[in-house]
């Protein structure tokens, strides 16, 4: 049985979301010194604890009108 991640086996590569991504005075970088060829880091490991969520777009203003019988 092949294992689900937290927020499933998708997600794309990205120094956001690295355990080993560090922000040091506004700059990210990689402890382990790596950068991105071709779009992967052979050192990634996904930390959930870094992504941050995505916000819900605000619902449309209704009026009383709009429930009435």
């Amino acid at each position: 049985m092949k294992k689900v991640k937290l927020f499933g086996n998708n997600i794309p590569v990205s120094c956001d979301y690295c355990a080993h991504s560090q922000i040091n005075n506004g700059a990210q970088f990689c402890t382990m010194n790596k950068v991105l060829k071709n779009g992967k880091c052979r050192k990634y490991e996904y930390n959930p604890i870094m992504r941050v969520p995505k916000r819900n777009n605000s619902l449309p203003k209704f009026k009383p009108e709009d429930f009435a019988l």
